[in-house]
């Protein structure tokens, strides 16, 4: 899949991998070694590498952890994040696209983007001309951003929800899924529904 061959896999669970889950489904794909747990990040010193995680704070704890560890310097050869393009994705000669970040299947990044180190570009998403999506955060499946949107760091954008045009959302916001975000979105803010307004407590997206 998108032209890299993988290495191996760190993970706490040796059975993590595609093809040694429970209900074990048949695949095409060779099952790629178990090179350790996630507290041993020395198997990276020899490969490029990028965290196969979805949530927000766990993947942030762990750049935390490779960071510590002196693994996020982008040097040449080993021992620096890389970024995963799927083949079946647009994405403009234009834009950018962070070390570590991932950018999925049908997901389209248009004219002059920038996604930044880290970032999720999920299945289906579209980041329209001129957005900015920050580190670590994660455009969800069906997700669109409208022109020169700009998404901080750590924000989640839920699952089908729209972001018009000129809005910035701000560092570790949540948008839920299925909202329509007409305004800016303050730092920290979980916002919901049809227009997106405001929640407190619970799950947004």
């Amino acid at each position: 899949m998108a032209g890299v061959k993988v290495a191996g896999f760190l993970d706490d669970d040796p059975s993590a991998a595609l093809g040694l889950l429970p209900f074990r489904l048949p695949h095409p794909f060779p099952v790629p070694p178990h090179l350790g747990g996630l507290g041993d990040l020395r198997p990276i010193e020899a490969h490029e590498w990028i965290i196969a995680l979805g949530d927000l704070a766990r993947r942030r704890a762990m750049l935390g952890a490779l960071a510590g560890g002196g693994y996020l310097a982008d040097r040449l050869g080993g021992e620096h994040p890389t970024c995963v393009i799927h083949p079946a994705a647009t994405v403009s000669p234009s834009s950018q696209i962070g070390l570590g970040a991932f950018v999925a299947p049908e997901a389209v990044v248009h004219a002059r983007a920038r996604v930044e180190a880290h970032a999720i570009i999920n299945t289906g998403s579209i980041v329209e001309h001129d957005c900015v999506v920050g580190e670590n955060s994660h455009v969800a499946p069906g997700a669109v951003l409208g022109g020169a949107v700009t998404v901080g760091t750590d924000v989640l954008v839920g699952l089908g929800s729209r972001v018009l045009p000129g809005v910035k959302i701000g560092n570790g916001a949540v948008v839920g899924a299925g909202a329509v975000v007409i305004r800016d979105v303050a730092e920290g803010a979980r916002v919901a529904g049809v227009p997106a307004r405001a929640i407190r407590g619970g799950r947004a997206g």
